[in-house]
């Protein structure tokens, strides 16, 4: 990771490129403008002005050089419900006060400081552009009662470049709170400003540099500009779109970095299409079976163009610009049938699922749907009518599911992304007999909405990509809550996150366990080796070897097949009249038997078959809970001496070939959970990362090649960004070291 350097009081500030973030507080009208809330108040707006142009370059230079971006602007609510009666009351009842109008009241530019109005927005000239972030804060500080925190941890920042006005006030106030959670910040001078800097900006600036960096650091504009312009290969075009016929340089990688260079540099989306295009024709002829329905070849053009007209500017261009992906057939897009490779449950969607509208927005192209395991029941992808994939290694292994499709695609190169789903490890073992990542976000912080379920209470929406950054970047956009989902975490959740450690040796150490031997004995031989070499990386790394009781992780993987969650997959099903009666269950299983995978009707007739009551199923939820706890309360919990940041298990404990799942399909399936099962049962977030390569001569005498070793990095509700950290860390390791 690139580190730079800029003179700076108390000494020199030194930050980390990939893990710093721009953080500009409250430049907006209200603040800067003739008729705001700062001028009303009496305030001379000459200096907060004069920091406009300062901070205008302190922006550009850090969009250049790659950088998170964060805005913020403080406001009420329409309402004023998150207003504190303090805040409005004490200036109007002050002795001598001349303010006569104030927080909520009518001005030049609508209601001053309130969300939405016309000044309450950002000048002109330091207007967000699309992929940064802004936030709405209610307060003088950034992070109170708002997702700042998690934000920033979640694009893995650790470092923070701060200007905006005041000074006195909102910036300083900011920039403790900043300091309190762990972040080293910097104050850029030029780029500050506040109401009357005669009296106040030397002092308030002071104070956060005074005792050899008590809060952080100051330093000059200059520094700064030097150190990140320019940058190589981060050089920005505004030219209009490269004609077809002679585009630029592109290497056919589909990683998101490369792309965005390649587009930011003139390439066209509609070059990127044509290209692709002839490689999936090329590929279907090679391993039939990932997709169930694919955009024609002209109407993926006409969607690349669309995108160019958009979006003409190249300087300002949305996190996922010409990026083409698809969807599991199980997610909803208007206009297309979703199938969940189950014929009767076949419908044509009429809206889209919001995270396929999200992605969408910004920017990303859609090129089809792909095949899985029938009803997302299974791990093989041996399951579905339209096909059965085998991994993108070696025809003779198995794909992985339920999210066959999604992994062989990506696995592939034939999409940068796949949003797919997770229940018992769908997203994750298909990633890695695919050598790819598959990222499980903390189960209701992605909205599953316009989804056919599997295990409704249990289901989670999964993100397969190339690599680690690439998978967070997708996740940056599709996190959000949405009221439409009955399970989603409530959005004050993201309020509160875990300290960062940016600086010395605990900034690059971490504690993590493992499963006992008795768990690891499951596993085929080279998988057994394999893992050791990852645990002896993950010390070199830095990480700390904790001991974990497995009992609960245990327990709560047989919860989801041999409790009474099984069932829940029949009450899952759309529009199956009566579902809680297994009467009804029994027969839509017999109506639709021509239907349905041999192996799907014989798991849900046997899950019949054990009668379960009303009792089972209740004591099964409290099990379920009393297992979250203690799972919360003793392995992640970081004020607990053997509490860990991390639990680490081999994605799959070996790889099957096909033939092999046909000869014992359910007993195999089952064999590939026993690493994943947990996962959401527990609420935890989950990155299946590639962790090195397996001869297939050790999984299977007289076969040649590889085929890709998997691990998981497993973490505590809503650390998600602490676990995509150390993943990335990971994946940079073996990366380095060619084992991948």
């Amino acid at each position: 990771m690139a580190t730079f350097t800029v003179d700076a009081k108390p000494y020199a500030y030194n930050f980390p490129l990939a893990a710093t973030a721009l953080l500009v507080i409250d430049m907006q009208r209200d603040f800067l403008l003739p008729g705001g809330f700062g001028e009303v108040q009496g305030a001379n707006l000459t200096a907060v002005q004069s920091a406009i142009e300062p901070t205008r370059k302190l922006l550009e230079a850090c969009r250049a050089a790659g950088l998170a971006v964060f805005h913020t602007r403080e406001g009420q609510l329409p309402d004023m419900s998150d207003c504190p009666s303090s805040k409005p009351y004490r200036p109007a009842v002050a002795p001598g006060t001349q303010y006569t109008t104030g927080i909520g009241d009518k001005g030049k530019m609508g209601r001053m400081l309130i969300r939405g109005e016309y000044g309450h927005g950002l000048v002109d000239e330091l207007r967000a552009i699309p992929g940064e972030v802004v936030i709405d804060k209610p307060g003088k500080g950034a992070f109170w009662q708002t997702e700042l925190h998690y934000e920033l941890k979640a694009r893995g920042i650790t470092h923070l470049i701060i200007c905006g006005v005041t000074t006195e006030c909102c910036v300083t106030a900011t920039f403790r709170e900043a300091n309190d959670r762990g972040f080293e910040c910097c104050a850029v001078i030029e780029a500050t400003s506040g109401y009357n800097d005669k009296v106040f900006k030397d002092v308030s600036l002071g104070i956060l540099h005074w005792s050899q960096g008590l809060f952080g650091f100051v330093s000059h504009l200059q520094p700064f500009l030097d150190a990140l312009h320019p940058l190589p290969g981060r050089e920005l075009s505004s030219a209009v779109e490269t004609p077809p016929q002679t585009p630029p340089e592109w290497d056919g990688s589909l990683d998101m970095p490369s792309l965005q260079a390649a587009y930011r540099s003139g390439l066209s989306p509609v070059n990127v299409v044509e290209a692709l295009y002839a490689k999936i024709e090329a590929y279907e002829k090679v391993n039939p079976g990932a997709w169930i329905y694919r955009v024609p070849l002209e109407g993926a053009l006409a969607m690349a163009r669309d995108l160019t007209a958009k979006f003409p500017d190249r300087t300002a261009l949305p996190p996922l610009y010409g990026v083409p992906y698809t969807v599991k057939d199980s997610i909803d897009v208007a206009g297309i049938a979703t199938t969940t490779a189950c014929p009767p449950l076949s419908h044509i969607a009429t809206t889209s699922a919001p995270i396929h509208d999200t992605v969408v927005r910004e920017g990303a192209l859609f090129i089809g749907k792909a095949n899985l395991d029938q009803l997302a029941t299974g791990l093989t992808g041996q399951r579905s009518p339209y096909g059965a994939p085998s991994s993108v290694f070696h025809r003779s292994f198995i794909s992985g599911g339920s999210s066959s499709g999604s992994a062989v695609l990506v696995g592939a190169r034939l999409c940068s992304f796949s949003l797919a789903t997770d229940t018992a490890g769908s997203g994750r073992v298909p990633a890695a007999f695919n050598g790819v990542v598959g990222f499980k976000p903390t189960r209701g912080t992605v909205p599953f909405v316009g989804v056919t379920p599997a295990c409704l209470s249990l289901d989670c929406i999964a993100v397969l990509a190339a690599t680690v950054p690439d998978a967070r970047t997708v996740w940056r956009v599709i996190d959000a809550f949405t009221p439409a989902d009955p399970y989603a975490k409530r959005p004050e959740l993201r309020y509160y996150a875990r300290h960062v450690n940016a600086t010395g040796p605990l900034a690059s150490t971490f504690r993590f366990a493992i499963p006992p031997p008795s768990a690891l004995a499951s596993c085929s031989p080279p998988y057994r080796r394999l893992f050791s070499d990852t645990v002896t990386r993950l010390q070199n790394l830095g990480g700390r070897l904790h001991p974990v009781d497995w009992t609960p992780f245990q327990q709560a993987s047989a919860l989801l097949y041999d409790g009474s969650f099984v069932l829940e997959r029949l009450a899952s099903i759309p529009d199956l009249p009566g579902a809680e009666n297994s009467a009804d269950a029994a027969a839509f299983l017999t109506r639709h038997r021509a239907d349905l995978h041999p192996v799907i009707l014989d798991i849900f007739h046997a899950a019949l078959a054990r009668g379960t009551s009303a009792v089972d199923a209740y004591r099964d939820l409290q099990a379920r809970a009393a297992l979250t706890a203690r799972v919360r309360n003793d392995v992640f919990s970081p004020g607990r001496a053997l509490g860990v940041d991390v639990l680490v298990v081999p994605t799959a404990p070996t790889h099957f070939t096909v033939g092999e799942v046909a000869a014992e399909p359910v007993g195999r399936n089952s064999a590939l959970g026993v690493f994943t099962h947990a996962g959401n049962v527990l609420d935890l977030c989950a990155v299946a990362c590639p962790a090195g390569r397996v001869r297939v001569g050790e999984l299977v005498d007289g076969e040649e090649g590889e085929v890709p070793f998997g691990v998981t990095f497993l973490g505590g509700s809503m650390t998600d960004g602490d676990v995509l950290r150390i993943a990335a860390r990971f994946e940079a390791m073996v990366r380095a070291e060619g084992v991948i």
